[in-house]
């Protein structure tokens, strides 16, 4: 992940100098939304909160997923310091904290099956607030995809590519020639061809490598999680005869698929031009194109991997991400500022991808500005949809992916 985080960062923020874009918002990574949600009070009290959240829905049979993945409990935060400063009030942000702790138990429950039949990670969830909230975006681009003779045809999937092209469909290949391409794009001007020639290749090496390494190194880290998520498992067991308990882990083991490597890597200069050329924005990318793996890793399950469906996917939900997040950039950069996080030179207003372009922040804190009370309305959204979700899972499951 360190290496292709340098790479696109670098390969970004020069194919954004290209463009001469004058943009006044500027992308500095999920580090900014990490620093406001444990630089608040919320921060302070999202962990046993969120835990007391999961314990409940377990005890009352409402959840299946035990959510171990502490770290990530920042989201919660991020979501409840947002609100707060939105409403003015802590104990407010105390509550949305709790509810998109169950927002997120939920999108882990409904997507679980479909995660462990495509990854082959059996008794696994992902309740990972940078990665399920795009699953809607998937099945609504599923859905328009299917409607267009022609385009649904389109299989893009990593074994019909490598069936197709041979050598030049395999993973590593595929990662050399998209960071070739990237490198011309990022490095055509340096003014010394000498210097280009080696930075491009510099960047398909790096992306092949990523490529042939990160699946490697993810099998190895579930190699690791199984005997530790088994042991959570059986010790719920133990406390809860005869139910099935899933274990609730980053999305982080996802991301070494093909499928969701190589359409992040297609999404990169795409959300480059989409920032230059969709009226209203003034976001400028740069720190965070690589967590769009993490984004989209949810679209694999549902669509099959196929990296066209899985593309098409991300650039909806990154249009709709570019207006969010200009929206709200006045409020996560006051929240930063807040926050003690050190801004870059020249930079008046700050967002970041993991966070600041998705959904829940968003319609958490601008409800909460008209009124607190709007929460109340989201919550009682959130169980209408599980108790319909409850009443007939696998119908449910079978639209996010999984296997009927």
């Amino acid at each position: 992940i360190g290496l292709m985080w340098g790479t696109l960062s670098e390969v970004g923020q020069r194919m954004v100098e290209n463009t001469g874009a004058a943009l006044n918002i500027m992308d500095v990574g999920w580090p900014s939304a990490a620093a406001i949600a444990f630089g608040t009070q919320v921060g302070l009290w999202v962990i046993p909160i969120a835990i007391l959240v999961n314990i409940i829905l377990l005890l009352v049979r409402v959840t299946k997923t035990l959510n171990i993945d502490l770290w990530n409990y920042w989201h919660f935060a991020f979501v409840g310091s947002m609100v707060a400063i939105a409403s003015g009030s802590l104990t407010w942000g105390l509550v949305a904290a709790a509810i998109a702790a169950a927002l997120a138990l939920f999108l882990g429950d409904w997507t679980a099956r479909a995660v462990q039949h495509f990854y082959t990670l059996p008794g696994i969830s992902i309740p990972h607030l940078t990665t399920a909230p795009g699953v809607p975006f998937a099945i609504v681009t599923n859905w328009i995809v299917e409607k267009i003779p022609g385009v649904r045809d389109v299989k893009a999937d990593p074994e019909t590519i490598q069936k197709r092209f041979g050598v030049f469909g395999d993973p590593i290949i595929l990662g050399l020639i998209i960071g070739l391409v990237l490198g011309l794009l990022a490095f055509y001007n340096l003014g010394d061809a000498w210097q280009t020639l080696v930075k491009t290749l510099q960047t398909g090496m790096n992306l092949a490598a990523v490529m042939l390494l990160l699946p490697r190194m993810v099998q190895i880290l579930m190699e690791g999680l199984i005997p530790v998520s088994e042991a959570a498992r059986d010790f719920m067991h133990k406390r809860a005869t005869g139910r099935e308990i899933y274990i609730g882990l980053d999305s982080a083991i996802l991301i070494g698929h093909e499928s969701a490597i190589s359409t992040a890597l297609l999404l990169v200069p795409t959300a480059i031009l989409l920032s230059l050329i969709l009226p209203g924005n003034q976001v400028l990318l740069f720190a965070d194109l690589a967590v769009i793996p993490f984004v989209v890793a949810l679209f694999a399950p549902l669509m099959k991997g196929n990296i066209f469906r899985m593309w098409i996917a991300g650039v909806l939900e990154l249009m709709l991400g570019f207006w969010m997040a200009t929206n709200m950039a006045p409020l996560f950069t006051g929240a930063a500022a807040d926050a003690g996080f050190e801004f870059p030179e020249g930079a008046l207003q700050i967002t970041s991808i993991g966070d600041g372009f998705l959904w829940p922040p968003f319609i958490f804190a601008r409800l909460s500005e008209f009124s607190p009370f709007f929460l109340f309305v989201l919550l009682a959204l959130l169980a209408v949809v599980w108790f319909f979700y409850l009443k007939s899972p696998d119908k449910w499951e079978e639209l996010a992916g999984a296997p009927p």
